[in-house]
């Protein structure tokens, strides 16, 4: 027998019944708002029954007959007064409209509890924004704050959200050190835990804060939309950037504002340092260069000072050179990087004076990743050999024409062992995780425009490249994902990025003509033979 198909309704699946729930929606708002007069109407219509009811029911039952003939008396009037049943009906309509009106209530001020506080904050700022010469001081003790606080905003909680702040002309407001002082106090006086974003006009002499909104912390690592030399770092404020990303947080998409962080030849921050305290997303951030890097067909070498494992998933994958963890590996590996950096410019040069391009391999991005090189370095020289960190110098110095890129990540408690040589040239920086502003401006060069949290999730903290503002940042989700205690959606997404395992016995670059596996210390593919007097000198880095 047969089999009958299913109805329409249930084999086109929730598509139909979304779509029918959708018109049934919009319909009823339209009518909603077409009737809303009559809705009005009808509303104080039952008001004015209610009213007389209660009336009524109030009345003496001696003074209910005079009131009824009363009543009975105008009606009769009405109705023999020409257009007088055609009067009455509007007057009726016109209260019951203006009965049925919408009460709700508009908040025209600050409630008690908020004048408090904004009174509080008035006091608070006297002895910062005021001076005994001034003959009429807008900040005076009981004085009133209404002249200097021209806007505000409060949470459900009573917290100020924002306030616009008045400051008289004489005050410091071109020294940081004065900056700093009224950022302090307003922060402790409207509440910790919270990031303000205090925006200075030194020419209007106002002062703007406002809270900021937690950075999404959904976005996991993803395939970008950006160009070959683009890096994604994080994402920031809207307000922050003039261009925006399609990402994907969770399953909605959605267009968030990315700091873009661009490498190659032409960039002006070749080189980039990443700083935390442990658990801060330092790793994080470096696995999702590598991830980028590695889907524009660059090559990684990755150097492990932790020794922890966390990029163990990039072991044998296509375009990734080596993971290293010892320091006799790491040795060999940066000393083939110096070699191959070197390798790289003459090869450029000479193609250059002969006037030929330069060729494929010399043009294909490496990345050198160093994730706490400080322990290498102190594992090496207590086993009595020499700094690993030695021979980044090379790489550092001339990368950015051999189109080689060097990330490091270091915790704070081990910066002191960085050499100059890193200080240098890694002119874009990024500090992740709780620290104190005067850390993060020791980093970054500049204070954060906004006040740190002492709580922040991994991957939380701030970015600047080269000599640009500071920007907040927050690292996409991008975690180990042979680590099964974190979340299985990003471990899904961050395997699904890595590219396939090399054949055995095949180079990891895309084409023949790539660096083989640095594992110890081997020469540079091509140019190995180069007599040593084309190789140029590289003066050592100034104590």
């Amino acid at each position: 027998m047969a089999r009958r198909p299913l109805p329409r309704i249930l084999s086109s699946g929730t598509v139909s019944l979304v779509r029918g729930r959708d018109l049934a929606r919009t319909a009823a708002d339209t009518a909603t708002d077409v009737l809303h007069p009559l809705l009005t109407i009808g509303r104080g219509l039952r008001i004015l029954a209610s009213a007389g009811r209660r009336r009524w029911s109030e009345t003496p039952k001696d003074k209910r007959g005079p009131a009824l003939f009363l009543g009975a008396a105008c009606v009769l009037v009405v109705a023999l007064v020409p257009y007088g049943p055609l009067l009455a009906l509007i007057t009726l309509m016109a209260a019951a409209a203006w009965q049925g009106r919408d009460r709700t209530p508009v908040k025209t001020g600050p409630s008690d509890a908020e004048a408090e506080r904004l009174g509080s904050l008035y006091e608070a700022l006297v002895p910062y924004f005021s001076i005994p010469e001034d003959p009429s001081p807008l900040f005076a003790h009981g004085g009133d704050w209404d002249k200097a606080f021209s806007g505000y905003e409060f949470d459900e909680a009573g917290r100020v959200t924002r306030l616009h702040i008045r400051y008289p002309a004489y005050f410091t407001d071109g020294e940081a050190a004065s900056r700093a002082r009224i950022e302090a106090l307003l922060h402790a006086k409207s509440g910790r835990g919270r990031e303000y974003l205090f925006d200075w006009d030194e020419e209007g002499n106002q002062l703007d804060l406002r809270v900021l909104a937690a950075l999404p912390t959904g976005i996991a690592a993803q395939p970008f939309v950006t160009s070959p030399g683009e890096t994604v770092l994080g994402f920031t404020d809207a307000g922050s950037v003039q261009r925006t990303l399609p990402v994907v947080e969770g399953d909605e998409p959605r267009d968030v504002p990315p700091v873009i962080w661009r490498t190659g030849p032409r960039s002006t921050e070749p080189h980039l340092l990443a700083v935390g305290q442990p658990g801060s997303g330092t790793s994080t951030l470096l696995r999702s260069v590598a991830l980028q890097a590695l889907r524009h067909g660059g090559e990684v070498l990755v150097v492990d000072g932790g020794g922890s494992g966390e990029y163990a998933c990039l072991s044998g994958r296509s375009g990734v050179i080596a993971v290293e963890c010892g320091p006799t590996g790491a040795q060999a590996t940066l000393e083939w990087a110096a070699q191959e950096t070197e390798r790289r410019l003459i090869a450029t040069r000479r193609a250059r004076e002969g006037g030929r391009p330069a060729p494929e391999d010399t043009r294909r991005p490496l990345w050198i990743l160093l994730d706490q090189p400080s322990v290498l370095a102190h594992l090496a020289v207590a086993e009595g050999g020499p700094d690993p960190l030695a021979q980044l110098q090379v790489p550092l110095r001339h990368g950015r024409p051999a189109h080689i890129t060097v990330v490091v990540a270091e915790q704070f408690d081990h910066l002191e062992l960085l050499n100059d040589a890193v200080w240098q040239h890694t002119r874009a920086r990024i500090v992740l995780g709780p620290a104190a502003i005067q850390q993060i401006a020791d980093v970054l060069g500049l204070p954060p425009h906004t006040t740190p949290t002492p709580h922040v999730p991994p991957g939380r903290g701030y970015a600047r490249l080269g000599t640009g503002p500071v920007h907040r940042l927050q690292v996409p989700a991008t975690p180990d994902p042979y680590d099964e205690a974190t979340h299985p959606a990003y471990r899904q997404a961050v395997m699904e990025l890595l590219p396939e395992r090399a054949a055995p016995g095949a180079g990891s670059g895309s084409s023949g003509q790539g660096p083989a596996r640095p594992l110890q210390g081997h020469p540079p593919a091509q140019g190995s033979a180069l007599d040593a007097s084309e190789v140029p000198e590289v003066p050592a880095e100034a104590p």
